[in-house]
């Protein structure tokens, strides 16, 4: 699926697919951070299951006011101590399927928002 944001002045997610993301047509394949404000980082993390409070201080770290969790092929919800880092710095966090972060990435940032989205790229294997 192709995707178009509102502001051509920020990054954008422009397409994603199972095991894929594009940001700006540049194609990715493994679990990233990418930021409404320009940061693209790796996310060391492949499963949902291998979440820890390590990889939630890194999000809270980039100070957006809301990170948005894609979280695979299915919406799932991390346990409530590893948000703890988020929750303290009163950050707003959206758990929703990585195809679903990836909508909600762009429209957030179309708006001017300053907004986050931690991409799960799971791979098939």
């Amino acid at each position: 699926m192709k995707l178009h944001a509102d502001r051509f002045d920020v990054q954008t997610i422009s397409g994603y697919g199972p095991g894929w993301v594009a940001i700006d047509k540049k194609e990715f394949t493994h679990s990233l951070i990418v930021g409404s404000r320009g940061e693209l980082v790796d996310w060391p993390c492949q499963r949902f299951e291998d979440l820890t409070i390590a990889h939630f201080e890194q999000l809270a770290e980039m100070g957006a006011e809301v990170v948005i969790l894609g979280s695979g092929a299915k919406n799932r919800f991390p346990a409530a101590a590893l948000m703890a880092p988020l929750i303290n710095r009163r950050i707003g966090l959206e758990s929703m399927s990585t195809q679903a972060a990836c909508r909600t990435y762009n429209i957030l940032a179309g708006e001017g928002r300053h907004v986050v989205a931690a991409l799960l790229l799971e791979s098939d294997k």
